[in-house]
């Protein structure tokens, strides 16, 4: 009898250590998705970013926000993808945003003013998806036909003529007295880059006593062609030393008549000193006036995920600190500086116009001559 207690005590002993396994190897194998797989993925967030006018490898809006979508979303194992448009038009913009959301998509993201008919058109009627805009104004917004702003909608605008300001300063100071502005299409946010850099090129001249003259005109296009690039031959042969190309693509037409004579350019956006000097030539990008799209991108993204989305808003971005690179409007890393105008010097430019000493207007319904009081401008229109 003991015998048999003894055996039915065994066998109940490695029948249990079996169940224990058993039970064991799934909770295993539950814990390994959900170590894989982010909280942010559970969230069922779904990004989609929709290309504007350029595509994702314009080296400039469209790229940079493409790639900070990207890189966040790869990050936070969260579903990301992009949708180009088959035209420039408003039908095809709603097409795309339609699609993205057709396919599942739920969070939008939207670099451009251009997108503000189609944000008119789609973001009141899916409130459950996430709009997120780069450039679109609320000026854009109510022009389109919004009468207020969908609870579901965030955009940033930038204070251009902010770091235009800090191009045309430094670009006077290190020495350059025969500039350029070539913008894309005379839309807001070219123009104030363009009157910033006037503004800050007429405020060097007259700190140091420069006689400084400057080309300023459209190409009517946010793309280089062999009619701007002409354009910006003549610019050069005529002794314009720095150009700056302010639109998407057109700075392709700068650089490729600026490598002809050894001149520069100034980039737009992002730091374009890889992009141009890989294509035209070592050193010829001076610096680059820079506004924080990936930062935008990046916060909005997060706060997404994180459930702390705050819509129904379009906000003004440009100085928060005294610090250069804690900024939404900034010049590039890669400025080249020099003995008339330092990093130190940049700081306290930058301290100086966050403190108010230094101001800018962003008044765009002026001429752009109207910005310089010691600097000749000749305003040349369109290009085309």
């Amino acid at each position: 009898m003991k015998k048999i207690l003894a055996l039915l005590l065994a066998l109940c002993m490695v029948f249990a250590l079996a169940a224990c396994g058993q039970s064991a190897a799934p909770a295993a194998e539950e814990a390994a998705p959900a170590e894989a797989a982010p909280a942010e993925t559970a969230s069922g967030a779904k990004v989609a970013m929709i290309t504007d006018y350029g595509d994702i490898t314009d080296q400039s809006f469209n790229q940079t926000t493409y790639e900070a979508c990207k890189a966040l979303c790869e990050g936070k194992g969260v579903d990301f993808t992009y949708f180009k448009p088959a035209s420039d038009s408003d039908e095809d913009r709603v097409s795309m945003i339609e699609k993205a959301i057709d396919e599942g998509y739920n969070v939008i993201v939207m670099p451009g003013y251009a997108f503000a008919p189609a944000i008119a058109a789609t973001a009141p009627n899916y409130a459950d998806v996430t709009f997120i805009a780069l450039d679109v104004s609320e000026y854009d917004l109510t022009s389109a036909g919004l009468t207020e702003l969908p609870a579901n909608l965030y955009s940033a605008v930038y204070q251009e003529e902010l770091c235009g300001y800090m191009a045309g300063f430094a670009a006077v100071k290190l020495g350059y007295t025969k500039l350029g502005f070539l913008g894309g299409m005379a839309v807001p946010a070219v123009v104030r880059y363009g009157y910033g850099f006037v503004q800050g090129a007429d405020a060097a001249a007259a700190e140091i006593g420069a006689d400084v003259t400057l080309k300023y005109a459209y190409g009517n296009q946010f793309y280089g062609d062999a009619d701007i690039t002409a354009a910006m031959d003549t610019w050069y042969a005529d002794g314009t030393e720095v150009v700056f190309a302010c639109g998407g693509g057109i700075f392709n037409s700068a650089g490729e008549a600026a490598a002809k004579v050894g001149a520069k350019v100034i980039g737009v956006d992002v730091d374009q000193a890889g992009t141009i000097d890989g294509l035209y030539g070592e050193g010829m990008t001076v610096t680059s006036a820079m506004k924080g799209l990936a930062a935008t991108v990046n916060t909005q993204l997060s706060a997404v995920l994180d459930g702390a989305f705050k819509g129904g808003m379009v906000e003004n971005l440009g100085l928060v600190s005294n610090v250069p690179e804690e900024n939404y409007v900034q010049l590039a890393g890669s400025t080249q500086f020099g003995e008339g105008f330092t990093a130190e010097d940049y700081a306290a430019l930058v301290a100086s116009m966050f403190a108010g000493d230094v101001t800018v207007s962003n008044d765009i319904s002026v001429a752009a001559a109207d910005n310089a009081s010691t600097i000749t401008v000749d305003d040349l229109g369109n290009l085309k």
